[in-house]
C-alpha cells in the first residue's frame, strides 16, 4: 500500500492534481484499475495536505449480470459514498446504433453519463483509473493508426462542464495493479460487455510486451519519453524528481 501510495501522491503532486476542498468523484467500472484507485485515494485522503472529499460513482451501463453489490460494500468499509446511476448505454450503442465497432461510441456516452452524475451529486473532479500502461499504449495507438504523437493528459480541464479530469495512476504499472488487487482481493465486477477485450488496445497490448521480451525496458522508455519531449500537457513542476521505479 505505502508504494502505491508513493505512485498516486507522486503523479498529484507533480501534475496539482488535488487542490484543497475539492469533491472528487472516482469513476469505478469494477475493474481492477478503478477500484485500486479508489484504494489510492480513499488512504490518502487521511494524511494528503489538501483536504478532499470523495465520492464512487458507477454506471450500469444495463448489460445483464452485472451485480454491483460487492462494489457498494467496498465503499462502505472505506467510508466513501456510492453512487449508482443507472443509463441507456447498451440500448444506444447495441439495440438502437447497432455500432460494428462499439467501444467508441459507448466510451464517449458514458464519459458523458460520468461527468454529469458528477456534477449533479456536487463533485467538480472526476478522477479516472488509467494506469502507466494505458499511457504508454494510447500513445501507441495514436502514433500507429492515426499516425499523430498524442496521449490523453494527466489533468484535463473541461471548460463547457467547468469539470477537471485527473489521472492519479499514470504513474503506477498495471503489473502493480494486479499484484494490488489480488494481495487485497478487491471486488472485481467482470463486465459482461461482448466486445471486451477485442480491440484495437489489445492488440498494442500483445505488441507492446510482445517487444519488452525481446527489449526489456521499452515500455518505461516510452512513457520517459513522453515526459521528456514532453507532450502538451505533460509538463512537470520543475522541482519534480525522476519517474519512480516499479
Amino acid at each position: 500500500m505505502q508504494k502505491l501510495l508513493s505512485y498516486v501522491r507522486r503523479a498529484a503532486d507533480d501534475y496539482h492534481m488535488i487542490a484543497d476542498g475539492d469533491c472528487i468523484a472516482v469513476g469505478v467500472s469494477g475493474g481492477k484499475d478503478s477500484l485500486t484507485l479508489l484504494l489510492a485515494l480513499a488512504n490518502l485522503r487521511r494524511f494528503y495536505p489538501n483536504r478532499f472529499d470523495l465520492k464512487a460513482v458507477t454506471l450500469d451501463i444495463g448489460f445483464p449480470d452485472m451485480d454491483f453489490s460487492p462494489i457498494a460494500r467496498f465503499c462502505d468499509q472505506l467510508d466513501v459514498e456510492f453512487i449508482l446511476e443507472k443509463t441507456d448505454i447498451r440500448e444506444i450503442v447495441f439495440d438502437i446504433r447497432k455500432e460494428a465497432n462499439p467501444c467508441s461510441l459507448c466510451a464517449n456516452l458514458r464519459r458523458g453519463a460520468l461527468h454529469n452524475a458528477a456534477l449533479a451529486h456536487g463533485c467538480r473532479t472526476v478522477a479516472l483509473g488509467h494506469h502507466q500502461d494505458d499511457v504508454i499504449e494510447t500513445y501507441m495507438l495514436s502514433l500507429l493508426y492515426e499516425g499523430r504523437i498524442n496521449c490523453f493528459l494527466p489533468v484535463t480541464h473541461l471548460d463547457r462542464k467547468d469539470i477537471s479530469v485527473i489521472r492519479p495512476l499514470i504513474y503506477t504499472p498495471e503489473s502493480y495493479i494486479r499484484s494490488i488487487a489480488k494481495k487485497v482481493e478487491l471486488p472485481i465486477v467482470k463486465s459482461t460487455c461482448p466486445a471486451d477485450g477485442n480491440s484495437k488496445r489489445q492488440e498494442i497490448k500483445d505488441l507492446l510486451w510482445s517487444i519488452e521480451r525481446e527489449n526489456r525496458g521499452t515500455r518505461q522508455r516510452i512513457f520517459g519519453a513522453i515526459q521528456r519531449y514532453p507532450l502538451r500537457g505533460w509538463e512537470r513542476t520543475p522541482s519534480a524528481d525522476s519517474l519512480p521505479r516499479p
